[in-house]
């Protein structure tokens, strides 16, 4: 692979550029990591409230949420970052017929 981290947009194989950002990009890891925790906190949230166990629920879900929205927050600056990279990729090769669903945005 042609160094993902640095341009994971697939340039030439596809007319979907961004098809499997997520599997080419390695920089989402932590956030898919931390949605992936927040997950598992959710489902002891749920367990910690059905016992009755109202304060470990209530700081769990706290953690949970702060932990899935840290995640979403961080793969959505990397999909910008990829966004970003793109743009200059696209200003360095202008070729007019490729591309046009970009120019709209």
């Amino acid at each position: 692979m042609k160094g993902a981290h640095r341009d994971p947009v697939d340039h030439v194989r596809t007319t979907q550029p961004h098809a499997g950002e997520s599997f080419i990009d390695t920089l989402w890891l932590p956030g898919l990591i931390l949605i992936g925790i927040g997950t598992v906190l959710i489902a002891g949230t749920v367990a910690a409230t059905a016992y009755g166990e109202r304060d470990v629920s209530i700081v769990l879900g706290l953690i949970a949420g702060a932990l899935v929205t840290a995640g979403a927050l961080l793969i959505a600056l990397e999909h910008q970052r990829v966004k970003r990279v793109e743009r200059q990729w696209l200003a360095d090769h202008p070729e007019p017929h490729r591309h046009r669903h970009l120019q709209a945005s």
